[in-house]
């Protein structure tokens, strides 16, 4: 098939595009700066590259009819950020492509009754970026029920992590002085009781359940999947096997919250409070059942990779040890 990925550079798609090339599809890369940012790949060299300003070109309302003009039997989105932008686009593809894959988030949920958690479960979405992307699938929904309506299919990947790039702590934020801090034995504060949870996923799982999507049939017009790795984790399980990996013991300090805030920054305490007040443990069951998803990444070992990669590339100082994976 001809896929067009629109934000082909980024995390994911420097694992997704390749794929799409080994699976045999003509692949078209749509980003900002033409180039993969995190992975390079000879893959590249067999895709057809298209260098386009997405916001301004929504601004212009000129961007979705670009994309349509390409001809392509399926279309991933990876940077799609509200209901604006995803109306232009459907409206544009409606009748001209076989399928829209879209890119969302666990964050469209907000607290959790039950853990792990299915797509239909959990209260409303806080913050702006969890309510853009529930704003989005409810635009997807809405053409699934039109007698002419574009189908869909809308994967919610969790924290991404890989190398190349920070990723989310046993403390819920990205200050790498906690990694280094257990590595070196030394204590760490972490909020509350330890039991809140992040939900980990490696960045080429995620780019798993894109390439699978492409290909998903039946079922309904609109589709919603989680894409995540098997388990969350608590931070206190998290920061205990970090340390463990490091040959070192994890010496932490459960603190209320206002007191972590203070033992950091501003920003940090925010990032914390944005993942552990929503501590979600997402189901991918039915990924699994409906899209043959296998995570082959646990959280821990999504984050070892990642750590270890910073750590080769001289971004934090672990006393010359690595993270076991």
């Amino acid at each position: 098939m001809r896929v067009v990925v629109i934000g082909a550079t980024g995390h994911v798609g420097g694992y997704l595009v390749p794929r799409l090339v080994a699976a045999g599809h003509d692949v078209v890369a749509i980003s900002r700066g033409g180039a993969p940012h995190y992975r390079e790949d000879p893959a590249w060299s067999r895709v057809t590259t298209i260098v386009a300003d997405r916001e301004a070109e929504d601004a212009a309302g000129t961007f979705a009819a670009r994309v349509a003009d390409l001809g392509a039997d399926v279309v991933i989105d990876m940077i799609c950020f509200g209901p604006e932008s995803a109306t232009q686009l459907v409206d544009a593809l409606r009748g001209r492509v076989q399928q829209l894959v879209m890119c969302s988030t666990i964050w469209v949920k907000g607290t959790l009754a039950a853990v792990p958690a299915g797509e239909s479960e959990g209260n409303q979405p806080w913050g702006d970026y969890g309510i853009g992307k529930a704003g989005i699938e409810d635009v997807l929904e809405a053409e699934s029920r039109r007698s002419d309506g574009l189908r869909s299919t809308i994967l919610r990947p969790g924290h991404i992590s890989g190398p190349g790039w920070h990723v989310i702590n046993p403390v819920g934020n990205l200050d790498q002085r906690v990694w280094e801090a257990l590595a070196a034995g030394e204590e760490l504060v972490v909020p509350g009781f330890g039991l809140e949870t992040v939900h980990h996923v490696h960045a080429d799982d995620v780019a798993q359940g894109f390439e699978r999507a492409v290909f998903r049939e039946g079922g309904a017009v609109c589709e919603r999947y989680n894409v995540v790795s098997e388990r969350a984790l608590t931070l206190r399980g998290f920061a205990e096997l970090v340390a463990r990996g490091f040959g070192s013991t994890a010496r932490l300090r459960y603190a209320p919250f206002a007191e972590f805030a203070e033992s950091t920054t501003a920003e940090f305490a925010a990032t914390s409070y944005e993942h552990i007040a929503r501590s979600h443990s997402m189901s991918i069951a039915k990924a699994r059942d409906e899209l043959g998803y296998v995570p082959a990444y646990t959280s821990y070992e999504a984050v070892a990779e990642a750590v270890n990669w910073l750590r080769t590339h001289g971004q934090l100082d672990l006393g010359g040890r690595s993270l076991a994976i």
